[in-house]
């Protein structure tokens, strides 16, 4: 599987995001994590704003859901142009048949887990979605340091889905810089969310493109 980059616009000037967008231009995608101030401690943006930036954005959105209720709202952010959209397992009353809603929308559909939520419980459900999303941090704010414990998690779904036989991808989220990235495609990620590592270079396509190739040494 090709290693895909995935910046952070978390990281992003918000006063800004329409050019810090245009910054990313070289990247797979770019990540917008929405956040309600309930499933997580803090607030971003909201289905108005993520709607303009679909119109905007020079790469496709990949929309990361942490809020409750996603079954009500997650639909709304494929219809508003997301490529991807992913909801907390933690967080979902019905994940398969919100799965299928977001695909009939025309959306990937992408499975959230927290450090601490096993995978295990929906390795049965991989024909359903198209992405697993492993928190290497806790979810809800940026700048955290990647936790090594996570790799085993990372480890078990990648071997479930070479097993499948499916073509599921596996992304990680927190702490992704040069210094760690290697890891995490060793242990089976292949789509890599980065936000300070990328907005805080000097050189934004320069990082995409070095953090791009240190992962696909290491990629399955």
């Amino acid at each position: 599987m090709p290693a895909l980059i995935n910046p952070s616009i978390l990281s992003a000037d918000f006063a800004n995001l329409e050019r810090d967008l245009g910054a990313i231009a070289t990247a797979d995608y770019a990540h917008v994590d929405v956040m309600d101030n309930h499933f997580v401690p803090n607030l971003t943006l909201g289905l108005p704003i993520f709607e303009r930036l679909a119109q905007v954005s020079p790469v496709p959105l990949d929309a990361h859901l942490m809020i409750d209720d996603p079954d009500r709202w997650a639909p709304a952010y494929a219809e508003a142009g997301a490529a991807s959209v992913t909801f907390h397992a933690e967080a979902a009353a019905a994940p398969v048949r919100l799965a299928r809603e977001l695909r009939r929308l025309g959306a990937r559909a992408g499975v959230a887990l927290r450090p601490a939520t096993p995978v295990e419980p929906f390795l049965d459900l991989l024909p359903e979605v198209d992405m697993i999303l492993v928190m290497t941090v806790e979810p809800g704010f940026g700048g955290q340091s990647f936790i090594d414990g996570t790799l085993p998690k990372i480890r078990r779904a990648r071997q479930a889905v070479g097993e499948s036989g499916l073509d599921v991808w596996i992304q990680v989220d927190g702490g992704v810089s040069r210094d760690t990235i290697e890891r995490a495609a060793d242990a089976g990620a292949n789509v890599f969310v980065a936000g300070s590592a990328v907005y805080g270079a000097d050189d934004v396509p320069g990082e995409i493109a070095a953090l791009r190739d240190l992962a696909s040494t290491h990629t399955h």
